[in-house]
């Protein structure tokens, strides 16, 4: 289970109560990175220009998008963003904001409500699959979450394997989404592709692919 500290840095804190947000959105950071890195490569070379850093809360917009949030359907305007990394990793090196210890406790606002950040380094005790898989039970079995959206990474090792298992017996009434780079194995879960999310936040504009084909 989740030590004690970490979830402190996870929950929100309300009249002395710890309680999450109706919408929750969990990230293995330094796979996000990755995928944002290979990405910028793949697309300089094939667009002929410089890609900047992935613009943080675009794609964190684009995330609760494609997991549901609406101004209509989120009335506490409430996102819980919980980004989990290597404890030596202490910064995104292709999306800005970059800095953990500068995104942790920190927020923004727009139309879809209020992100809040906390950030969740890996202790010695875990791995970063297990903690991963330790925040989105704990989010499932929690009554007042609405919408999950997972980012793991899909692509090495059985995270994801072990999440659609956890996931089989998730409430019905939650809708919980997971991102991968390509389709993979369906489950009790809505699934979406992690690559167009990103395309947003590094402004690769639809039309700028077009005239490539």
């Amino acid at each position: 289970m989740i030590e004690q500290n970490m979830m402190d840095g996870v929950l929100q804190h309300e009249g002395g109560q710890e309680r999450w947000s109706e919408n929750v959105i969990v990230v293995d950071a330094d796979y996000a990175d990755r995928v944002a890195f290979n990405l910028i490569v793949n697309f300089e070379r094939m667009l002929g220009r410089k890609i900047p850093a992935a613009d943080m809360a675009r794609w964190i917009d684009c995330v609760a998008l494609d997991g549901g949030v609406s101004p209509v359907d989120n009335p506490e305007g409430n996102v819980s963003v919980v980004l989990i990394h290597e404890k030596d990793s202490k910064a995104f090196k292709h999306f800005v904001p970059a800095s953990y210890s500068e995104l942790h406790g920190k927020a923004f606002k727009d139309h879809l409500g209020e992100f809040v950040f906390s950030t969740v380094p890996v202790e010695s005790l875990t791995t970063k699959d297990d903690l991963l898989l330790d925040v989105v039970q704990a989010v499932v079995g929690s009554k007042e979450v609405k919408r999950l959206m997972v980012v793991p990474n899909a692509e090495d090792g059985d995270c994801y394997d072990r999440l659609r298992q956890m996931l089989r017996h998730a409430d019905d009434d939650k809708r919980i989404t997971l991102f991968a780079m390509q389709p993979m194995a369906g489950g009790n879960f809505r699934q979406e592709i992690l690559g167009y999310s990103l395309m947003q936040a590094l402004g690769i504009r639809a039309a700028e692919l077009e005239s490539k084909m």
